[in-house]
C-alpha cells in the first residue's frame, strides 16, 4: 500500500501540532493539580507569552538526538544519554531514572527501579515528535515511543500510554479521530489499564453520559492507581473526553479537557496537538493561536552548548520535524515484516493520496505490533550484526550468599538465517562473583527468512561479595566469526 502526503499538508498538519501544544500547554498550566472539576473558560496568562512546558521541551531534545544521531541511532540507550547530559530536572520519574543511569542500570531498565512513577504521565506528554516524524506509519512511532517511555516509566502504564498517544497521533495524519483511537487501541495490550480507561470513555460517550459523568467514571475505575490522581491511564482518557465531546470544535475540546481537572497541561496539550494533526491549522481558532505566538519558551533543557541548537519558534521547530520526517521516511520506510514481506509506502510528494483501505491496513498493523509488545520489568537488549541478546533479570539487588537468576535470548539476526552457529559464552565478574549456566549453545537456521530462531539460556549468579554498584559482561562469540556481542549487567549490592 502506498499513502502519499503532499509536503504542503504534512508540514500544515504538523505546524498545527505545534500550535495546539502550545496552546494546551499555556492554558492548562496555572491549573495543574487541581483535581476537582473546573470551570475554565480561556487563557489566565498575558498575551504573547506562552507557558515553559516540559511536555514541549522534552521533544526538543528528541529532536536534537534525530538530528544528531539519524533515526538508526534513537533508542532507549542514547535517549538516556541525552537525559543525562542535557535534562536538569531531577523531578519524579526523572529524577528516578536519572539517579538509576548514573548507578550503571541501563537506560533500557532505568525505569522500572524503585519507581513509584511508573504509571504516571511523564512519558504520553512526549509522543509527538515520534508521531510527527512517523506519519501514517504507527507501528514505527510505537517503536520510538517504547524506546522513550521505558527510560523513566519502564514497563509500567506510563510506557503503554506513550505507545497509544503516538500511534493515535501517527495515524491522525490519515484518519478520523475515531479511526485513529481504534488503531491505537489494537497498539497496545487489552487488559492494560490504559486500554481500559480508553473503552470506558467511547462507552461513556456512545451511551449518551455526559462529560462529567464519563470522568467520574474514569476516576473512579483507576482510584487504585497513582492515588488517583497523577496517573497516565485517567489523563489520557481526559484528553479524549476533550476530543470526543468536543465534537470537531478546537475550543470547546480544550476546554472540556482542562476542567476534567487532574494534569491539566498534559491533557489539554495532548488535546491541542492531536486535533492539530487531525485538522490542520484552518480549525485552529486564530485567535488562541495569536494569543501564544509562535515562542518557544524553555524550562527543562540545559542552557549551555546544546541551547544553541533547540528551535526558539514553532515555524523553526516544524521546519525541522518535517525535514527529519523525510530522514525517517527515507531511512525505516522501505518495507516492514507483518507476517510475510509486503511494502508499506509513506511518500512526502507534491500531492496527497489516501487509498480508501487505510483504515483496515493500519489495523492489521497495529494487532501485529500489539503481538510483540510484552513489556517485563527488568528486560533489555542489545544487537549486533548476527545476534540480538535481551536478558531479563530476576532482580537488579543481590545480596551475599543469594542469587539472581538472568534469563538470556539469543535471537539471530534474519539476514543470517541460513547459517548454524555455535555460541561460546565467557563472563567477566567483579571479584567474589560466580555463575552457574551453560558455557556454549547452538543455534541454526528453520529455513525462513522471517524469523531469527533463537535460544534462551539462563543463568545464576551468586557472590560472597558486594559491592555498591557491580558490573558484569557477558560475551557471546561465534567460531570462524569476528563479531562478538557484549550484554552488560549492572547489579546493585
Amino acid at each position: 500500500m502506498i499513502i502519499k502526503l503532499s509536503e504542503k499538508d504534512y508540514k500544515d498538519k504538523v505546524m498545527a501540532c505545534w500550535i495546539g501544544k502550545n496552546i494546551g500547554g499555556t492554558m492548562g498550566g496555572p491549573y495543574e493539580q487541581r483535581r476537582e472539576i473546573l470551570n475554565v473558560t480561556g487563557f489566565s496568562t498575558p498575551k504573547g507569552e506562552p507557558l515553559p512546558n516540559d511536555d514541549l521541551d522534552l521533544q526538543l531534545c528528541w529532536l536534537f538526538a534525530l538530528e544528531t544521531l539519524g533515526p538508526r541511532g534513537v533508542n532507549a540507550e542514547s535517549l538516556g544519554e541525552f537525559w543525562l547530559s542535557y535534562i536538569p530536572p531531577h523531578w519524579n520519574e526523572y529524577g528516578v531514572c536519572k539517579a538509576n543511569m548514573k548507578m550503571g542500570i541501563p537506560s533500557q531498565v532505568a525505569g522500572d527501579f524503585k519507581n513509584k512513577w511508573l504509571n504516571s504521565n511523564g512519558a504520553f506528554i512526549r509522543s509527538e515528535v515520534w508521531a510527527c516524524v512517523c506519519p501514517a506509519l504507527p507501528q514505527l512511532a510505537v517503536k520510538y515511543a517504547l524506546s522513550d517511555g521505558c527510560v523513566d516509566h519502564g514497563a509500567g502504564e506510563g510506557t503503554i500510554a506513550e505507545a497509544f498517544v503516538a500511534a493515535l497521533q501517527s495515524s491522525a495524519f490519515v484518519l478520523s479521530l475515531n479511526e485513529s483511537i481504534d488503531v491505537a487501541l489494537k497498539c497496545i495490550p487489552e487488559n492494560s489499564r490504559m486500554a481500559q480507561s480508553i473503552r470506558l470513555v467511547r462507552e461513556c460517550y456512545k451511551s449518551g453520559k455526559t462529560w462529567v459523568e464519563a470522568r467520574n467514571a474514569v476516576l473512579e475505575q483507576n482510584k487504585d492507581i497513582g492515588d488517583g490522581w497523577f496517573e497516565a491511564p485517567s489523563n489520557v482518557a481526559y484528553a479524549v473526553i476533550g476530543m470526543l465531546y468536543g465534537e470537531g470544535d478546537f475550543k470547546k475540546s480544550m476546554l472540556t479537557a482542562i476542567n476534567c481537572g487532574d494534569d491539566t497541561d498534559c491533557t489539554a496539550a495532548t488535546v491541542g496537538a492531536t486535533f492539530g494533526i487531525l485538522h490542520g491549522t484552518e480549525k485552529i481558532p486564530k485567535d488562541w493561536s495569536e494569543y501564544v505566538g509562535d515562542k518557544i519558551v524553555t524550562i527543562s533543557l540545559a542552557q549551555g552548548n546544546s541551547g544553541a541548537h533547540m528551535p526558539k519558534t514553532l515555524q523553526d521547530l516544524t521546519r525541522r520535524v518535517v525535514e527529519a520526517g523525510k530522514a525517517v521516511l527515507y531511512t525505516h520506510n522501505a518495507f516492514f515484516w507483518t507476517g510475510k514481506r509486503q511494502n508499506h509506502f509513506v511518500h512526502i510528494c507534491d500531492e496527497t493520496d489516501i487509498p480508501s483501505g487505510v483504515y483496515d491496513f493500519l489495523n492489521q498493523k497495529a494487532v501485529m505490533i500489539r503481538k510483540g509488545l510484552d513489556l517485563k520489568p527488568y528486560t533489555y537488549s542489545v544487537k549486533t550484526h548476527l545476534f540480538k541478546l535481551t536478558a531479563t533479570l530476576s532482580s537488579v539487588n543481590i545480596k551475599e550468599n543469594e542469587e539472581v537468576a538472568i534469563d538470556v535470548d539469543i535471537i539471530q539476526n534474519p539476514a543470517y538465517d541460513s547459517a548454524h552457529y555455535s555460541l561460546k559464552f565467557r563472563w567477566w565478574l567483579p571479584e567474589g562473583f560466580t555463575v552457574e549456566g551453560n558455557k556454549s549453545s547452538y543455534v541454526g537456521s528453520l529455513g525462513d527468512y522471517k524469523y531469527g530462531t533463537s535460544v534462551v539460556e539462563t543463568f545464576k549468579i551468586k557472590t560472597t561479595k558486594t559491592e555498591a554498584v557491580n558490573r558484569l559482561v557477558l560475551e557471546v562469540s561465534t567460531p570462524d566469526r569476528p563479531t562478538m556481542t557484549y550484554l552488560p549487567i549492572t547489579l546493585l549490592g
